[in-house]
């Protein structure tokens, strides 16, 4: 019988999940998708995460973190769905979850970095071109060692790392 996405409990991700986790991402890095994270990162931002278990088994089949990036604004980052669950509705509701707990920090504007267009489309994304933030902030968000921060700023020193993905923002 084929899992539904009411088969699955949405929660809070644990340093145990990490070796899941790990292996969700590396399928996703292998192919292109998803760049890769140090295992000590995934360690250090596991309170960002949350996962997708099967109630059946357990098992992590689904992880996404919501990485909060200034005052109203975050990134959701590293979603992933194991590949066997996809069109399944698994993404879905742990996107929803990530936008619900994005609302409840008080955040109201999401960003993501995606080859999933159409997908994040569905929940109200929409392609952007220029970072949609004030000078001051810009200015702010530079002094971030983050990465996905330096993504979201385009700077030219990531360019090299990026893999062609859209960039999208919602507004909650």
């Amino acid at each position: 019988m084929p899992l539904m996405s009411n088969d699955v409990t949405i929660r809070r991700a644990r340093t145990a999940d990490v070796p899941a986790v790990r292996a969700l991402l590396d399928s996703y890095v292998r192919q292109g998708i998803l760049l890769d994270k140090a295992t000590v990162t995934l360690y250090e931002d596991i309170q960002e995460f949350w996962v997708a278990e099967q109630d059946e088994d357990a098992r992590v089949v689904a992880c996404g973190a919501l990485h909060v990036m200034w005052e109203d604004l975050a990134e959701v980052r590293t979603l992933a769905v194991a590949s066997e669950l996809h069109g399944r509705g698994v993404g879905h509701q742990l996107l929803a979850k990530l936008l619900q707990t994005a609302r409840w920090l008080g955040v109201r504007r999401i960003f993501c970095l995606t080859f999933e267009v159409d997908f994040f489309a569905k929940h109200g994304f929409v392609q952007i071109g220029e970072t949609p933030v004030d000078g001051d902030v810009f200015g702010e968000l530079l002094r971030s060692n983050d990465e996905g921060v330096a993504e979201f700023l385009d700077l030219e020193r990531v360019k090299p790392n990026t893999l062609g993905n859209s960039r999208m923002l919602l507004q909650l």
